[in-house]
This record gives structure tokens, C-alpha cells and sequence, in this order.
């Protein structure tokens, strides 16, 4: 098996370009959740020509079309499942009871990669999820050959940040507003002048 596009995943402030290594080969994959570091993922898997599917929170319809003019394939809430079965699932939102649905949506021998620090308790799950050679990991410690990869990739393929900025001292508005989703992509804090 030869390895997926290395990425940058801008996540609390850290970068990582190893969660689509762990998925291997995904000519077509998923991302549950799509701010700061799926829209920046998608774009690189997009320049890359892979499929790119979409999953946020249900009724979350500002964040579906942000993916789709992103290039996303097809975007939709994690309710639901994919047109097709896909080859890989990257689970950015960190609830654990959209792993079950993420391995469902995978074919015979697809990948789940849960790719935040933290995440809630999985719910048991009927071990015919994970027959069929369907594998689930997780990936979240990062080092400098992982961001030196992704900034190599990054100067091929250009990437378009959307940020919202708020001030430092207002961190906490960021943090109700990520909640809210009333942004798309990353939120910045800026310190004061």
C-alpha cells in the first residue's frame, strides 16, 4: 500500500500530516466535521483529485455548502449515510458515536481515522463493523517531519484559509461561536497591538 497526500491539521494550534497516511489510499474519502482543519484537508485532497464527502452536524446546511464550494462531491449531515461506500473516514469532530456511522460508510476494507486529541466515549458497536478487514485508528501525536511534509505539499497545491478573527480577549465568543457554527473554517485569535 502506498500512502494518501500528507496533510496539515490545524487544530488547536498543532499540525499534523500523518492522518492521511493512516488512511492509506483513498481515492474517495469522508470528513466528519468541516472547520478549521477538513476545509483544509479537502482542499488538498481535491488538488490531488480525490472525492471529497462531507458530514457535519445535522441542519448545519452553512457549513454543507462551504464544502461544496469547496469542491466537496457531496456533503450532508452525519445522520445519514454516503451515495456510495467509500474508502476511508476522517473523524476531525470529536463524538465518539459518529465512529459506528463512519464505519458503516466504509467499504470492505476501508480505514477510520479518528483525528482529534480528545474525543467521547465510543458506544460498543457490532464487531461486523470492523469485519471484512475495515480498520480504525487514531492518530494525534505530531512532530516537525509531519508539518515539513505538509508545507512541502502546501507550496504545490495553494490553499485557501478561510479565518473568522476575534480578539484574545475575547476567546471565549470564539469558543460559543465555533459551538454555534456561526463561521465557516478557522477561528483566529488575535493578540492586542
Amino acid at each position: 500500500m502506498r500512502s494518501i497526500f500528507p496533510f496539515l491539521l490545524l487544530h488547536r494550534t498543532k499540525c499534523c500530516s500523518r492522518y492521511a497516511r493512516a488512511a492509506y489510499v483513498a481515492p474517495i474519502f469522508i470528513s466528519y466535521g468541516f472547520g478549521a482543519a477538513a476545509h483544509i484537508v479537502a482542499q488538498l485532497a481535491i488538488a490531488q483529485q480525490r472525492s471529497v464527502y462531507a458530514f457535519t452536524r445535522r441542519g448545519d446546511l452553512r457549513s454543507q455548502q462551504f464544502a461544496r464550494e469547496l469542491g466537496a462531491v457531496w456533503a450532508g449531515d452525519s445522520t445519514m449515510q454516503p451515495p456510495s461506500q467509500l474508502d476511508a473516514a476522517l473523524l476531525f469532530a470529536p463524538v465518539g458515536a459518529l465512529v459506528p456511522i463512519a464505519l458503516r460508510a466504509v467499504r470492505k476494507g476501508g480505514v477510520v481515522v479518528c483525528a482529534g486529541i480528545h474525543m467521547t466515549d465510543i458506544p460498543a458497536f457490532a464487531y461486523s463493523l470492523l469485519s471484512e478487514e475495515r480498520v480504525l485508528r487514531s492518530v494525534a501525536n505530531l512532530t516537525r517531519a509531519d508539518g515539513e511534509a505538509f508545507l512541502a505539499l502546501a507550496a504545490q497545491h495553494p490553499i485557501q484559509m478561510h479565518t473568522t478573527p476575534f480578539a484574545l480577549s475575547a476567546a471565549n465568543d470564539a469558543l460559543d461561536a465555533l459551538r454555534a457554527g456561526a463561521f465557516d473554517g478557522a477561528a483566529v485569535l488575535l493578540p492586542a497591538h
